[in-house]
């Protein structure tokens, strides 16, 4: 157990040295999606191969000794998901994508014995057919600066000495043996850090509410209840750093004064939660979390609480109640957590990646942060960049990149041809985008004044085949659901848009509806008890307000612009493909298609259901859509 400053720096050093001796380091990812693609058995299969070869290095830095050879070792989320699973080998920084245990004897013989790069493996830059053989030449990670996902990909998460060996507990060791809380709080407030969750509120200044106010308990919460569809940000780096959450909720803690914290995660992320208890567990033995920590007198005790998936919960006050031992609802504000939240106590609620950028501010001071971004949104964001795009993942961008940099750059714009239409920023409390919003900089206040937020950072592309009602009528459908039903606006407000939304993707739609439904849409923003009513409507508001003209379309014309709404599409049979088989006569439940053996068949679109089972079963291709 370590027991001083000192005795850290020096765990450090000798970490660090046995490290170095590898020869070579090979690192598996061992993130969720990249798991459940089989990445721990390509982990195990190269692990064995390079011990038969007498290569394997047994580098064991609990006691920090090494000798020169291969290290074989799992690491976080590297946030190229698509291409999972990832193997990365250091010093060169050579990059295997979509890696199975069918290629691990390749990969020791060619790669490993003989220096060989296996082109078969590598990354294939769609845009430009070529190869990419290294990590830093890759179009996905090129234009990223990584502050929060830095060690993700570098170290093992579950070993705290290679956190350690990484300048791990260093930040803190700096608070601790030379900073008051004031100091603390001084240089989050001037990095210009703002919560990553969601609100962008300015981080420093939550803290400094909650330190000036009175009580003899303090709480700090991490809200690790990432529940926005498509969002993993949160959960990546709860698997890939969990030591860097850690320590960040304890200089939080001794920013305001707070001896004890709850880490907040859903039941959902089964692998982040192992990951954060052994955490918990190996610090605590090492000795720079629990009583005392590194002989200064400052002790942090840190809790678990599993949330069973409650979207509402990411809300301060739901989630309080939650931990409380109570349903999930928002209580009224004020008073606000700051100044009385978990058990009546001052707390702070900060979110995963607000904690995890603390360590890498308080080492590298304000001033680094801030060289960062904009103005008024200073550091990186990470986003989870999902759709219709060619580079799916998790990226880390500076403050202020332009969705086109993210999207064409970054995601390597969109597959199969398609035609950017939009993007859903946010989740379902954010906006969509249109193309004249490409070159807007993603910072909190820009897209404030658009209509969208940034939220926690999922981002969504959708092509011109998406239809942008649908859209809107899939993420009230999913704010509906998660309703806690505690104020009227939210609750019945969300029923009704749904039901309006459905109403007029089925064809029944009326020019009136669409004037009740952004009226009701204000109605439910301005009258909702807290963040999830307020942002409900956020998508409805931005399609209305962006695609209106497919409004008008499915209302007046009947039609869907993008051909996805399965009500209004009109099936038809080309006569000079239709070869007369007769299958989609027999395969049609309702009787709509008619015509003689051999002859080309029509189709009765009265009787047509519209279910797609003709065009599904053609062997011709005769049928289609319009």
């Amino acid at each position: 157990m370590l027991k001083s400053h000192e005795e850290l720096i020096k765990l450090q050093q000798k970490a660090k040295s046995a490290l170095s001796e590898n020869k070579m380091r090979i690192l598996v990812c061992a993130g969720t999606g990249c798991v459940a693609n089989g990445s721990l058995k390509v982990f195990e299969g190269l692990k064995n191969l390079v011990q038969e070869k007498g290569l394997l290095a047994e580098v064991d830095l609990v006691k920090e000794v090494g000798h020169e050879g291969i290290g074989v070792n799992i690491s976080g989320c590297h946030g190229f998901c698509q291409m999972g699973p990832l193997v990365r080998f250091e010093p060169s920084g050579l990059l295997y994508c979509k890696v199975q245990e069918s290629d691990c004897q390749e990969i020791v013989d060619a790669t490993i014995v003989n220096n060989e790069v296996i082109d078969r493996l590598l990354y294939t830059d769609p845009n430009t057919n070529e190869k990419v053989t290294t990590q830093d030449e890759n179009p996905f990670y090129k234009r990223q600066v990584r502050v929060t996902l830095k060690d993700c990909g570098r170290i093992d998460p579950d070993d705290i000495n290679d956190y350690i060996a990484h300048g791990g507990y260093q930040a803190l060791s700096k608070i601790l043996s030379g900073m008051n809380s004031e100091a603390v709080i001084k240089e989050v407030l001037d990095s210009g850090l703002r919560g990553r969750g969601g609100g962008g509120f300015p981080t420093g200044r939550k803290w400094s509410f909650a330190a000036s106010s009175p009580g003899p308990k303090k709480y700090i919460i991490c809200n690790g209840d990432e529940g926005d569809p498509g969002a993993f940000m949160d959960r990546s780096v709860m698997e890939g750093n969990p030591h860097s959450v850690l320590e960040g909720m304890m200089i939080a803690g001794f920013a305001i004064g707070a001896d004890e914290g709850y880490i907040y995660a859903r039941a959902e992320y089964p692998l982040a939660i192992k990951r954060m208890k052994k955490a918990i567990v190996d610090a605590e033995a090492l000795g720079v979390l629990g009583n005392n920590i590194l002989g200064t007198g400052f002790s942090f005790k840190i809790n678990i609480k599993e949330g069973a998936g409650a979207f509402v919960c990411g809300e301060e006050t739901a989630l309080i109640a939650s931990i409380e031992g109570e349903r999930g609802m928002p209580r009224p504000r004020p008073p606000f957590p700051a100044v009385k939240g978990l058990w009546g106590c001052p707390t702070v609620i900060n979110n995963v990646e607000t904690l995890a950028n603390l360590p890498a501010i308080i080492l590298n001071g304000a001033a680094w942060f801030k060289g960062f971004g904009t103005a008024s949104s200073a550091g990186t964001k990470t986003f989870a960049l999902a759709g219709q795009i060619q580079n799916t993942g998790l990226v880390e961008v500076p403050m202020g990149m332009t969705l086109r940099e993210i999207v064409f750059d970054i995601g390597g714009g969109l597959r199969e041809g398609k035609k950017y239409k939009s993007v859903q920023i946010g989740g379902p409390s954010g906006g969509c985008l249109t193309e004249e919003k490409l070159d807007l900089p993603l910072d909190y206040d820009e897209l404030m004044k658009v209509g969208a937020m940034i939220g926690s950072g999922g981002l969504v592309v959708m092509g011109d085949d998406t239809c942008m009602v649908e859209t809107a009528k899939f993420f009230m459908g999913f704010v509906q659901n998660e309703s806690c039903g505690k104020c009227v606006p939210c609750r019945e407000g969300t029923k009704q848009m749904l039901a309006m939304l459905t109403k007029i993707t089925e064809g029944k739609g009326t020019e009136a509806d669409l004037v009740l439904l952004e009226e009701l849409a204000q109605d439910v923003k301005d009258g909702s008890l807290c963040g999830l009513g307020k942002t409900a409507p956020n998508p409805v508001l931005t399609t209305l307000r962006y695609f209106r003209d497919e409004y008008v379309a499915h209302v007046r014309d009947k039609k869907c612009p993008a051909g996805a709404c399965q009500a209004l599409k009109e099936y038809y049979i080309d006569a000079e493909k239709c070869k007369g088989c007769t299958l989609c006569t027999r395969i049609c439940p309702a009787g709509a298609i008619s015509g003689e053996k051999k002859q080309p068949h029509t189709i009765n679109v009265e009787l047509c259901l519209k279910c797609g089972a003709c065009a599904e079963k053609c062997k011709f291709g005769a049928i289609g859509t319009r």
